[in-house]
C-alpha cells in the first residue's frame, strides 16, 4: 500500500481541482472552487504547502507559477482508503462489505451490480493463477 501523508480539507479541496484542471495558476484555481471562493492568497499558501508536501509540482512563468500535481487521483485515494479500512474496519474488507450491505441500505438492483463486479474480479484472479 501507498504510504503518503494526508491532506487536510482546504488542501484536498485545492488538489480536486488541479486534478480536474491538470495544470493551472492560482487565479484558475480560485476560479474554480465553490462559493463562498477562499481568497487569492488563502488559495495561493495552501498550494505553497502541497508543494511543501511533495503533492503539487510548477513551472515558472516568470513571477507566475502554473502549478500541476505530483500524485495521482487515484494513487491518492488508495493510499487514503487503505488508511480508512485499516483504522474503522480492522483492515477488512470483508468488514467493510458487510457495514455497507447492512448499514448503507442499498437497493436490490446497487447489492446486485455489486456482486457482478466481485465475480468479473473473482474470474479473473482464477484465470490469473
Amino acid at each position: 500500500m501507498i504510504n503518503m501523508k494526508q491532506l487536510t480539507r482546504a488542501e484536498e479541496q485545492i488538489m480536486q481541482v488541479l486534478w480536474q484542471l491538470e495544470k493551472a495558476f492560482v487565479k484558475d484555481i480560485v476560479k474554480e472552487m465553490q462559493r463562498p471562493r477562499p481568497a487569492y492568497n488563502t488559495v495561493s499558501t495552501i498550494v505553497r504547502i502541497l508543494e511543501k508536501k511533495d503533492f503539487v509540482g510548477y513551472k515558472a512563468f516568470g513571477k507566475s507559477h502554473e502549478y500541476f500535481a505530483i500524485i495521482s487521483k487515484a494513487d491518492y485515494r488508495k493510499s487514503q482508503f487503505g488508511g480508512f479500512v485499516k483504522n474503522y474496519f480492522e483492515d477488512s474488507y470483508q468488514s467493510l462489505a458487510s457495514f455497507f450491505t447492512r448499514e448503507e441500505n442499498l437497493s436490490l438492483k446497487e447489492l446486485e451490480e455489486i456482486q457482478k463486479l466481485i465475480a468479473k474480479e473473482i474470474k479473473k484472479k482464477k484465470d490469473q493463477s
